[in-house]
C-alpha cells in the first residue's frame, strides 16, 4: 500500500512540470468532484465527492460510497445495504498553492464527520487537462460510533485508499482557446 501511494506521488510529481496552467485548486467558488474506487480490509467499493471552495485554500464538501464486494468470512451474516453505505461531510485545507506547487497539482488533508465515524483525509489530486484529472486519497477513522469492531461493522470504519477520476465542474464559461 506504502508503495503504491509513492507511487502515484511520485508520478504526479513528475507530470506536474508539464502543464501549469490547469488549477488543481482555484479557491472561493471551486467545484469539484471525485468518482473513483475504495479499497479497504474486507471489500471494495465506489466513492463519490463533492469539494466546494469556501477560501483560498479550504473547501467543504460530501462524501458517498457503496461496498460492492465484501469478504463474507468477515461477517456475522449476511450484509445488507445500510452495513455498506456511508455518508460524509467534509472540510479540506488545499495546500498546492501554500506549498509553491504547479497550479494543476494539489496536496489535501482534511477531516470528515460521516455515519460510521469521525476521521481524516489525505489526498493529492492532479488535472491533465482543463475539467480532467486524477486523484488519490486516504482515509482513516479517528473516534468510531461503535468500537466493537468486529463484523460487519467494521466495513466503512477503518482505514481506505481511493484512486479514481477528478472533474472540474466549475470551469470558467466564456474561455477562448488561446
Amino acid at each position: 500500500m506504502k508503495k503504491l501511494i509513492l507511487t502515484v506521488a511520485v508520478a504526479a510529481f513528475g507530470f506536474a512540470g508539464a502543464q501549469s496552467d490547469n488549477d488543481a485548486f482555484r479557491g472561493p467558488g471551486d467545484l469539484r468532484v471525485n468518482v473513483g474506487a475504495n479499497f479497504q480490509a474486507g471489500g471494495t467499493g465506489i466513492a463519490a465527492m463533492l469539494d466546494y471552495g469556501l477560501g483560498e485554500s479550504f473547501s467543504v464538501g460530501a462524501q458517498a460510497g457503496y461496498l460492492l464486494g465484501v469478504e463474507e468470512n468477515l461477517l456475522d451474516g449476511d450484509v445488507k445495504a445500510e452495513h455498506r453505505f456511508d455518508a460524509k461531510a467534509r472540510v479540506s485545507a488545499h495546500l498546492g498553492d501554500v506549498i509553491g506547487l504547479p497550479q494543476n497539482f494539489d496536496i489535501y488533508p482534511g477531516l470528515n464527520l460521516g455515519l460510521k465515524n469521525f476521521g481524516g483525509h489525505a489526498g493529492v489530486r492532479y488535472f491533465f487537462d482543463k475539467g480532467f484529472g486524477v486523484f488519490a486519497e486516504t482515509q482513516f477513522p479517528i473516534a468510531k460510533y461503535n468500537t466493537e469492531g468486529t463484523g460487519y461493522r467494521r466495513l466503512n470504519n477503518q482505514f481506505a485508499f481511493l484512486i479514481g477520476a477528478s472533474f472540474d465542474l466549475g470551469k470558467r464559461a466564456g474561455s477562448v482557446a488561446e
